[in-house]
């Protein structure tokens, strides 16, 4: 490859311009269906348990519930830090493992771990709901619900119902979260003074409720010639047919529950709240499954929200906060740093070659080496991000470097009077090894960052990988291609052909360097032990991932701050004993 392809290709130059054909139509394609993202997909073992108990204090959860998952997860390999939160009813444990440890197996293990001590918690609590946590878990949207129509509580189950199925159905959503409304309940109010004197207590009224309103399958029957499926319903449609139910008490007389109870089809008790510019809303968030990109399904929630802005006309959706807007910005700001970080590489090389053609051939080498990485980008699973497009950016100026070697000394070929054709033969030959230790060398500074260990190691492996495809097909373009060209398009320099002025000014400086050796190296050390001083200064931080919001702006928080949820309990005075 050092000294017979590039002969090769100047012989036989069909083969090479369709292999560059093929590449290139291929990155083309491949660019086209890489999904834009923030950040890149990143497996970061952590795991969370969320267990839930109706009613019950922190104390009790951390007790029976919390106390005892974190003992059973300690016992899991691998583990580096377990979180709890607990909350009224409810307890959060996360884990988080070694970055060596596959996710997958990190749920499993913890999956096994809280099943071997299900029997030891609480028999009322629900099932503990297992997941892994990711950086695709932020919210991308935030939109509002109004009506003139319907009620608060109607609104909260057309966001519950019609706009979850209608979000849900779009590829690549994860999951939705309403915030703020409330959830219908019937209220049942226990009259003490009535069950004192039938000699009750709340604890009978309740069990008994509990029993009654549940549905149970019953078996099969033949009823005319034919096998059926025989189900239990002991379930109530409405408040009144729940106040009109018999309950049985202990001497064996039957009452009506309305005897001793007010039976209210209402709200349950509001935990949480969302206001916009400090008017209460009905509000809804949705996350974003791994492997798709945020504008691709902002764009899809979109335009489901306006299919059923259509079909419900009476119902308003404005959109409050766009999570998506900035990464649309990171990416458009991106591709315009590329495109003029490409225009200006050109306009350099034109600077000091000052030959139209040879900058037309350094200029060619450009986005033949880009974009053929996006093919190889897509076929690893990368996509298009704040990482892979810093990597393509940063190597703009690289990649010319091989080309402007080769052109340069076949240039210097043909100042010794050779055809174009002879001179791009020897003086890719002759540089060759060159060439090629070049190129391996910053792929050697490159591809190592793509296997650094700890959590920044993880976003910077598609940095390393697409820096060091972009370096190695530009030593394929200016071995294969770049000489081809040049022994096409280049002509022999003409007999006015003068070195710039500078030239002489810079042969003057390195004479002055060759003679004052020792005064050179000093200041070398000089310089390289302030480099190394002035490193130790610098502060050192990683950038969070977006789910800390770095390229929102402090309007963008302040925004973020009209449509919060709360946790604050407005405590009712009336006693819950039971409901549907």
């Amino acid at each position: 490859m050092t000294l017979n392809t590039s002969s090769w290709a100047i012989r036989n130059p069909i083969p090479v311009v369709l292999l560059f054909v093929l590449l290139t139509s291929l990155g083309l394609m491949s660019f086209r269906e890489m999904v834009i993202q923030d950040l890149p997909d990143v497996d970061i073992p952590r795991v969370v348990v969320s267990a839930s108990l109706p009613g019950a204090a922190p104390a009790l959860m951390e007790n029976e519930v919390a106390r005892k998952i974190e003992n059973a997860i300690a016992t899991v390999d691998g583990v580096k830090h377990i979180t709890t939160t607990l909350t009224d009813g409810h307890a959060e444990i996360g884990t988080e493992f070694r970055l060596e440890k596959p996710v997958q197996e990190a749920v499993d293990d913890v999956r096994d771990a809280v099943s071997r001590i299900r029997s030891e918690l609480p028999a009322e609590l629900r099932d503990p709901v297992i997941r892994k946590r990711g950086f695709s878990e932020d919210p991308l949207l935030l939109y509002t619900v109004a009506s003139s129509h319907l009620d608060e509580e109607a609104l909260s189950w057309f966001v519950d119902d019609r706009i979850a199925r209608a979000v849900l159905a779009v590829p690549g959503v994860d999951s939705i979260r309403r915030i703020g409304g409330v959830d219908r309940e019937v209220l049942v109010a226990l009259h003490p003074n009535r069950l004192q004197a039938l000699n009750t207590t709340a604890l009978d009224i309740s069990r008994q409720l509990r029993q009654a309103q549940r549905e149970a399958p019953g078996g099969r029957a033949n009823v005319g010639g034919a096998e059926q499926v025989v189900r239990i319903l002991a379930n109530t449609g409405s408040a009144a047919e729940l106040a009109a139910m018999e309950l049985a008490l202990s001497d064996g007389r039957r009452i009506r529950l309305g005897q001793v109870a007010s039976v209210t089809d209402t709200v349950a008790e509001r935990r949480s709240a969302a206001f916009l510019d400090g008017v209460p809303v009905v509000g809804f968030e949705m996350t974003r499954a791994r492997g798709y990109g945020e504008v691709d399904v902002a764009e899809g929630v979109k335009s489901a929200l306006a299919a059923l802005q259509a079909q419900h006309p009476h119902v308003e959706i404005q959109q409050a906060f766009d999570f998506v807007e900035p990464v649309r910005e990171n990416y458009r700001g991106s591709m315009r740093i590329l495109y003029e970080g490409m225009l200006l590489a050109v306009l350099v090389v034109f600077f000091f070659l000052r030959d139209w053609r040879a900058t037309l051939i350094a200029a060619v080498t450009l986005p033949l080496s880009i974009i053929p990485t996006f093919g190889l980008m897509h076929l690893m699973g990368f996509s298009l991000n704040i990482v892979t497009l810093l990597a393509i950016s940063l190597v703009i100026g690289v990649l010319v470097d091989d080309a402007i070697v080769e052109i340069e000394n076949i240039e210097r070929h043909l100042l010794m009077g050779k055809p174009p054709r002879r001179a791009a033969m020897d003086a890719a030959a002759e540089i060759g090894l060159a060439v090629v230790a070049t190129t391996f060398t910053l792929i050697a500074v490159f591809l190592p960052t793509a296997f650094m260990s700890g959590t920044v190691g993880r976003f910077f492996f598609q940095f390393g990988w697409t820096a060091s495809v972009a370096v190695l097909f530009s030593l394929v373009v200016a071995r294969l291609l770049t000489p081809t060209m040049a022994a096409y398009l280049l002509r022999k320099p003409g007999q006015g052909h003068r070195e710039p002025k500078w030239i002489a000014y810079y042969l003057a400086g390195a004479s002055w360097c060759l003679r004052q050796r020792k005064t050179t190296l000093v200041a070398a050390a000089a310089c390289f032990a302030g480099g190394l001083w002035l490193a130790t200064t610098l502060p050192g931080a990683f950038l969070p991932p977006r789910g800390q919001f770095p390229d929102a702006s402090d309007a963008d928080f302040a925004a973020r701050e009209h449509l919060v949820g709360s946790d604050k309990a407005c405590r009712a005075g009336t006693r819950k004993v039971g409901g549907a």
